[in-house]
């Protein structure tokens, strides 16, 4: 499925000299491939960011997009929970005075307007491109279970159903998922469309090194990726 629109923004990155995707183009990648994404729109003034929240619905999150900033929390590059036109003007004016005080120099794209998803069980959906096997997937879920106990399964690309079934049911944290003390199931299907089209993308493009869907929310019906990362050899 190499479409256009996903060529493009590899075409346009490569001229650019940039190895990592911005946050919306890695977004319309996923979309492009099935991969279910929160709802975003890219702003150019606080008018705009006002306007793209309301379409969108409150609460809102708002983001820097900007090529010389990977790392946006440290920056003071996000706002989350913002419930109103009030909040998004003063959020969007903070951000911008935040991101010129720690990078004067950053090159700024926009700010990213996007909905604030319910919380829910997290899920990280993940790939490196291996130097022997090529692309190797990665499944885990969110929080403590990845950053502490390191409870994560893989498989070489691209997989199967019966593949993303098996790295969903070998996490020991596997009955989270199932319902944990009064949570409702997890949408599990939904984990295994979003494996199963992560597989398929990094296939199409060889050229993706890394790739980080974190976190995804995980609801009784249905999936929202709430950050992507994407980035080039």
């Amino acid at each position: 499925m190499l479409t256009k629109k996903v060529s493009k923004i590899f075409e346009e990155a490569r001229k650019e000299g940039r190895k990592y995707l911005l946050e919306p183009e890695a977004k319309t990648i996923c979309m492009d491939y099935g991969i279910p994404v929160t709802k975003f729109n890219v702003a150019k003034t606080a008018e705009e960011a006002v306007k793209f929240a309301e379409e969108i619905g409150y609460p809102t999150v708002l983001k820097i997009v900007s090529p010389d900033v990977i790392h946006k929390f440290d920056v003071g590059g996000v706002a989350l929970n913002l419930k109103g036109p009030e909040d998004i003007q003063d959020a969007y004016k903070k951000i911008l005075a935040n991101v010129k005080k720690h990078k004067p120099d950053a090159k700024i794209t926009g700010v990213l307007v996007q909905e604030m998803a319910p919380p829910s069980t997290e899920v990280i959906v993940g790939a490196t491109k291996d130097p022997q096997f090529g692309p190797a997937l990665m499944f885990g879920l969110g929080g403590i279970f990845v950053e502490v106990l390191k409870d994560v399964t893989f498989r070489i690309a691209p997989i199967t159903e019966q593949d993303a079934r098996e790295m969903i049911t070998e996490v020991k944290a596997y009955p989270v998922l199932k319902g944990y003390r009064g949570q409702p199931p997890a949408d599990i299907d939904s984990i295994v469309k979003i494996l199963l089209n992560t597989s398929k993308l990094v296939m199409d493009h060889l050229e993706i090194k890394e790739l980080d869907l974190n976190p995804i929310m995980v609801y009784a019906k249905g999936a929202k990726t709430v950050d992507a990362r994407i980035i080039l050899e």
